[in-house]
């Protein structure tokens, strides 16, 4: 039994130097982007007016391809070959990047960062906020004459692929109810009830929708959301219950 035990021990140490072994993957959006935004952008960024080398670090087609003076920034999967790598590893003060005068520098683990992302192959995945918008195309429905706007064909579809049907419409003074809720999380005044039930247009939701939009209740209850995450109250609410200086971010 004690021949097992040791064996199977030794078996556990011999695996685990090479489980550590393995370089952990680097993410582009998590790890790189904000080390280049933080020392690089400066230079190598959107402004035109400071860009220096002909060439930029916070675009893709920029950083992969050639500069103006023939080098290449990033070279995926190759260290010797990517400008990038050979200027922030230099020790000639002439090459080193970040230069000396920006006050900037590169911490071991920033560079250690960055060797291991170009020899993982430079994946550059952008970020949601960066990427331009796209117009997708639009899916095909088994009923083309439910959708009544390009959201709906895209509703229908997943209702579709679930095998289920779309729900009865709503008569007018729930639909009334939903959206202003939704929008301004009171419920609909009632003058605004009359004046949705008495228009008969084809427009009469689109109206109400634009209303509540460029309502002041609008803006306060969508507000209302980021207080809540950033935990606002005008006071502390223990002790001597005193108030908080936070009110000019609320108004």
């Amino acid at each position: 039994m004690k021949r097992w035990t040791c064996l199977a021990f030794s078996m556990l140490t011999i695996a685990v130097p090479a489980v550590q072994a393995e370089e952990p993957s680097v993410s582009f959006t998590r790890d790189i982007r904000p080390i280049l935004s933080d020392a690089c952008f400066a230079c190598h960024g959107p402004d035109e007016n400071t860009r220096e080398g002909g060439f930029r670090l916070d675009s893709k087609d920029s950083a992969l391809g050639t500069a103006d003076t023939g080098s290449h920034p990033i070279v995926p999967g190759d260290l010797n070959a990517s400008e990038l790598w050979q200027r922030i590893t230099s020790d000639d003060p002439d090459l080193k990047m970040p230069p000396a005068d920006s006050n900037k520098s590169l911490k071991p683990e920033d560079i250690e960062k960055i060797r291991v992302w170009i020899e993982q192959g430079a994946a550059w995945r952008e970020h949601w906020a960066f990427m331009a918008p796209t117009r997708p195309e639009l899916p095909s429905v088994e009923n083309e004459s439910w959708p009544r706007n390009e959201i709906d064909r895209f509703i229908l579809s997943r209702l579709d692929q679930e095998k289920l049907s779309p729900a009865a419409e709503a008569d007018k003074i729930t639909l009334l109810r939903r959206v202003t809720f939704d929008l301004t999380g009171l419920p609909p005044t009632p003058a605004d009830v009359d004046a949705f039930l008495t228009d008969d247009s084809p427009e009469a939701y689109e109206r109400v929708v634009d209303r509540l939009l460029r309502s002041p209740r609008y803006g306060e209850h969508m507000a209302r959301y980021w207080l809540d995450a950033a935990r606002y109250g005008d006071t502390h609410g223990l002790h001597l219950d005193n108030y908080r200086e936070m009110w000019p971010y609320r108004d």
